[in-house]
């Protein structure tokens, strides 16, 4: 919230450019504080774990199908079942960092016999999911204001957060009542 005020009060008191505010921003991440901030405007530094900033850097990462076999230890034929049914795909040969992550859960769980075919209805699920989230941030999401959009990105993620939970504990409550 206090990032979002210190936004805020830029655009609304100093008509700043949003990419000026995030070059403010990043300076402060990075301990420095920045020559040209205006007086009486304060926030602290984002404290950002270790995991979340190796997901920041990578986020924009591209991998050609190699590189993509050889993070996630995935077979060529492995890849090619998750093209076909959809788990993953590619913008111009090259995929991205949620497809490394897709593949190297498939390859785990294709050790337990689990193949691409039995895990469609997750990709099915996820787009039921993401049509959830999508009706519920539309109310902000079709406004053209930049604090509306960070609103609505923020409300997708913790929305995003939720069904995620909801469904770990669906499924842990089902697996807790087999008689094993």
């Amino acid at each position: 919230m206090e990032r979002l005020r210190f936004v805020l009060a830029l655009q609304r008191d100093q008509y700043l450019p949003l990419k000026v505010i995030k070059d403010y921003l990043d300076a402060i991440d990075r301990g420095e504080r920045p020559e040209n901030l205006p007086p009486g405007v304060v926030v602290s530094p984002r404290i950002v774990s270790d995991e979340l900033a190796a997901e920041l850097q990578n986020r924009g990462r591209k991998l050609t199908e190699e590189q993509l076999r050889t993070e996630s230890g995935a077979s060529v034929p492995l890849l090619q079942a998750l093209l076909d049914f959809g788990l993953i795909s590619h913008s111009n040969g090259m995929f991205d960092e949620h497809a490394l992550q897709v593949a190297r859960a498939c390859v785990q769980l294709e050790s337990h016999g689990l193949e691409p075919r039995h895990l469609r209805p997750f990709q099915a699920a996820a787009e039921r999911e993401f049509g959830l989230v999508e009706r519920a941030v539309a109310p902000l999401a079709s406004r053209k204001d930049s604090a509306s959009q960070a609103r609505a990105a923020e409300a997708a993620r913790e929305i995003s957060d939720l069904c995620l939970t909801l469904h770990r504990a669906l499924v842990q409550d089902h697996i807790s009542r087999m008689d094993i």
